[in-house]
C-alpha cells in the first residue's frame, strides 16, 4: 500500500478525516551540530515534498471550519510554526511560497525585534561557553562537560530541564546568570521583526497568537495569564490590520502546562480555535480550542512517512 493510499484509509473524506497538524520552530542554513533534529532548509523542502504529495495540506483557518462542519477532505494536514524565529520569513517561507503552501506562524510578540527567549539564551551562552567543562556551580546549577558537540547537547537540555518551570521571573534571571558566567556576546537576530512578520502575512500566511513573553501559563497567577494572551492577540492585531483568531498554548502540554482555566480564557479572548502540543490528529465532535499537533523527526521518507500514519490512527482533540 502506497503512503498516500493509507493516508487516505486513515483520514477519509468528511466526518470521519483526521487533521495531521504538524509543528515547526525553526528552519536552520545548515545543520547545526547542537541540534541535528532540527530542518535545514535541504531538509524541510524534502519534508514538505513528501508531505504534499501525501496530504491535502490546506491553511489552519479552513481546517478548523472544516473540522467545526465535518466536511474535512480526505487527507488534511496543515503546518504551523512556533516562537516567531526570524528563519521563518528568511528561510521557510519562500520554501513555502516555491511549493505552494500554506502555514500558520503562532508569534510571541514580545521577543519581535531584536528580543531573545530564555532558552536560546541558554543555547546560545553554552555554545559559545570555552571547554572542556562550564562551572555555574556559583548560580546553583552545577558543574557541566561541554567539550563535545554532544556534550554541549546534553549540557543545555539538562539546563532547560532544570530552568524550565521556574517562576517566569527566576528562569530569566538564572538564563541570564549563565550568559553572565560565560561572558560573551549573544545574538540579538534571533526573531523575526516587524517588518518580516508583515512578509509573512503579504506571502499569505496566517499569523497566530502565541503570547507576549511564552510563559508557562499554569504556573501563572489568572490574571497575568490573561493578559499575557489578550495583549499578544492586541498587539499583532495592531501589526497586521487584521483579527488574529488562531492561539498556540506555550510549550502546549494540556494539564501541565496549560489547564481548563486557560482554554476558557482564549475562548473568551475571542479566538476561534487553538493549538497544544499533544500528539494525536484531530477529528470532528471535540474541542477546537485544543487541537493536537506532531513533529516527525525522521531523516527518511518511509519512516517520516510512516510516522505521520502512526500519529494519525490516533483521531482525538487533546484535552485537560
Amino acid at each position: 500500500m502506497s503512503l498516500r493510499l493509507l493516508f487516505e484509509v486513515l483520514a477519509p473524506h468528511g466526518s470521519r478525516s483526521r487533521l495531521s497538524v504538524l509543528i515547526f520552530h525553526r528552519v536552520r542554513p545548515r545543520i547545526d551540530p547542537l541540534f541535528p533534529s532540527e530542518p535545514d532548509a535541504a531538509a524541510f523542502e524534502a519534508q514538505l515534498r513528501w508531505v504534499k504529495g501525501w496530504f491535502n495540506v490546506m491553511p489552519l483557518p479552513d481546517a478548523v471550519a472544516a473540522l467545526r462542519d465535518g466536511t474535512l477532505p480526505a487527507r488534511p494536514l496543515c503546518i504551523t510554526f512556533d516562537d516567531g524565529y526570524a528563519d521563518n520569513a528568511t528561510l521557510a517561507l519562500p520554501i513555502l511560497r516555491k511549493l505552494g503552501l500554506h502555514a500558520t506562524f503562532f508569534i510571541a510578540t514580545g521577543y519581535l525585534n531584536g528580543g531573545r527567549m530564555w532558552n536560546d539564551t541558554i543555547i546560545e551562552a553554552v555554545r559559545r561557553a570555552a571547554g572542556p567543562r562550564l562551572d555555574l556551580a556559583g548560580i546553583g546549577l552545577g558543574e557541566l562537560a561541554i567539550g563535545s558537540d554532544e556534550e554541549r547537547r546534553g549540557a543545555i537540555v539538562a539546563l532547560l530541564r532544570q530552568l524550565k518551570y521556574l517562576p517566569k521571573a527566576e528562569r530569566r534571571s538564572k538564563a541570564q546568570a549563565v550568559a553572565d558566567a560565560v561572558g560573551t556576546a549573544l545574538p540579538n537576530d534571533l526573531m523575526m521583526t516587524d517588518r518580516q512578520l508583515r512578509e509573512l502575512q503579504a506571502g499569505g500566511m496566517t499569523i497566530g497568537a502565541h503570547t507576549v513573553t511564552h510563559p508557562i501559563l499554569a504556573g501563572l497567577g489568572d490574571a497575568e495569564a490573561h493578559a499575557e494572551i489578550a495583549e499578544g492577540k492586541r498587539a499583532l492585531e495592531g501589526l497586521t490590520g487584521k483579527p488574529v483568531t488562531l492561539f498556540a498554548y506555550p510549550n502546549g502540554k494540556p494539564g501541565r502546562d496549560y489547564t481548563a482555566t486557560h482554554v476558557g480564557m482564549v475562548r473568551e479572548i475571542g479566538f476561534e480555535a487553538a493549538v497544544s502540543t499533544a500528539e494525536g490528529a484531530a477529528s470532528a465532535g471535540g474541542d477546537l480550542h485544543q487541537i493536537p499537533r506532531f513533529t516527525p523527526w525522521d531523516k527518511t521518507r518511509w519512516r517520516y512517512g510512516l510516522r505521520l500514519a502512526r500519529n494519525a490512527r490516533h483521531g482525538r482533540l487533546a484535552a485537560v
